[in-house]
């Protein structure tokens, strides 16, 4: 059994993904909202989906666009933030993608 065999239920997992909006850093991100409001913006969407059956979420930093070959820390210090706030209410496997 592969580790992932034993962290998904079934042989075709639904994994969905959460998208945070653009983090502190890049262009797009908007100062007045700050992280608590990404943070619960993220939160509504990852209770909907595991209310929805899914077998396991995915974080990921689409919204910071344009893609750039490295991350600054302040993007690691916001994803790690939103993440662990989440993390009691997270039922289901989870991960990080960080563009």
């Amino acid at each position: 059994m592969s580790v992932l065999e034993g962290l998904i239920r079934g042989p075709k997992p639904v994994i969905a993904m959460l998208h945070l909006a653009a983090l502190p850093g890049r262009p797009k991100h908007d100062r007045a909202i700050g992280v608590d409001v990404i943070a619960e913006s993220v939160r509504r969407d990852l209770h909907m989906l595991q209310d929805a059956g899914v077998d396991g979420v995915m974080f990921c930093n689409e919204a910071d666009l344009p893609y750039q070959l490295r991350v600054g820390p302040e993007i690691t210090a916001a994803m790690a933030s939103v993440v662990s706030r989440l993390r009691p209410e997270i039922t289901v496997p989870f991960g990080v993608n960080l563009l």
